[in-house]
């Protein structure tokens, strides 16, 4: 007997979970997620869990603060026991090269029109905030009291049962093989348990989106770049902010558990799908972080791994339909960002899916950016 769906998810990570929660809210039908392993077990399970609003681009300001303001509401609104462990201790950014206290500024200017409240700070007023911190160089900061954290494991699992609630099937460990189209229209997937029939199909699949769409004949500029975390034994609560530098390339914060997470890029950017994680990182940033936090030079690390951003060539992520197959949609290459932001992609590609008009305008996130040259690049990321 052939088997049907009205929609059929593609991946379970942050983004799939999002999107199926919000589509089955809308009553779009039956829904079935694949997931080749279980929920959140790629590039989410690996990320360091960061939320901020602090953006350079108005779209991704756009995104953050109402993906935020839904992480505020999450607990309450999936009924999801224990909650999601959410810290809003703020993002502290620091800045030590003029050219990026000039970039920081404009953000903030953008920012504050856009309802972010964020702003600068002079050294002396983070040394008050975070009196452990080494301020040596430091030129100014920015700071906004709503970002912080919270943990990616519990978030999916919060979307994925709540979405079982309202109707939608999870099928955990069951790969999809291929997207099956009839020229110009999907018709459905394959996986290694049997063909399943749908007109609808969001691809949420992170760097895996790649190979599922060249396989018909859809090139996207997607790539897989490998980033390594490390985690501590649990402190005392001692740092309150996410501390975060573009030009220092790093990140760090305490959970509420009282562990630090923290992480920095590799200068060689490693493409591809290896996770691996290298003696390397841990010198590299051992090294940075006892420079800027001088008492972690005698706190243990517990564990370090590797993770993979799905890279688009201007940092931005892919968030719409695929002009060349009706009924292909995309929610991909965030870029390291797409946890923070997953709250608000599944609500806007899920209203674009059921024919309504998003409540923000995504249309310059579409992929036919790549193909006339309108890039759209972010310049508030760390490399």
């Amino acid at each position: 007997m052939k088997e049907t769906a009205d929609i059929v998810i593609v991946g379970g990570g942050c983004q799939g979970v999002s999107l199926a929660y919000h589509l089955t809210k809308k009553k779009a039908g039956k829904i079935i997620l694949l997931e080749k392993s279980y929920l959140g077990s790629g590039a989410t399970g690996a990320c360091a869990a960061g939320i901020r609003a602090q953006w350079g681009l108005p779209i991704n300001c756009k995104l953050a603060i109402k993906s935020l303001e839904k992480f505020e509401q999450m607990d309450e609104e999936l009924d999801f026991p224990g909650g999601i462990d959410l810290k809003q201790g703020g993002y502290l950014v620091l800045a030590y090269q003029e050219e990026e206290i000039v970039q920081l500024k404009k953000n903030v200017v953008l920012q504050n029109s856009l309802g972010i409240k964020s702003k600068i700070i002079s050294p002396g007023e983070v040394r008050s905030m975070v009196p452990y911190l080494n301020t040596e160089n430091l030129i100014e900061a920015t700071y906004h009291q709503r970002d912080g954290y919270a943990d990616p494991h519990k978030v999916v699992f919060a979307y994925g049962e709540a979405s079982v609630r309202l109707g939608v099937e999870i099928r955990k460990f069951t790969p999809v093989k291929r997207i099956i189209v009839d020229e110009v229209r999907v018709m459905g997937v394959e996986t290694d348990k049997g063909t399943i029939y749908a007109p609808i199909v969001a691809v949420t699949a992170g760097i895996y989106s790649t190979g599922l769409l060249s396989n018909i004949g859809i090139n996207i500029p997607l790539y897989g770049e490998r980033h390594e975390a490390l985690v501590t034994e649990p402190l005392e609560p001692m740092v309150k902010p996410m501390i975060i530098s573009f030009s220092l390339n790093l990140y760090c914060q305490q959970t509420p558990h009282g562990s630090f997470i923290m992480g920095c890029g590799d200068p060689h950017k490693p493409v591809g799908e290896d996770i691996s994680s290298t003696p390397q990182f841990l010198f590299t940033m051992t090294k940075k972080i006892t420079r800027l936090l001088p008492f972690m030079k005698k706190v243990r690390v517990v564990r370090q791994w590797g993770g993979s951003y799905d890279m688009t060539p201007d940092a931005t992520p892919i968030i719409g339909s695929v002009s060349e197959i009706k009924g292909l949609y995309l929610s991909t290459g965030f870029s390291g960002h797409g946890f923070m932001l997953s709250p608000m992609s599944g609500e806007l590609l899920s209203q674009l899916i059921i024919g309504e008009t998003p409540s923000v305008d995504i249309s310059g996130l579409n992929l036919e950016r790549f193909q006339i040259g309108e890039l759209i690049r972010e310049p508030s990321v760390v490399g």
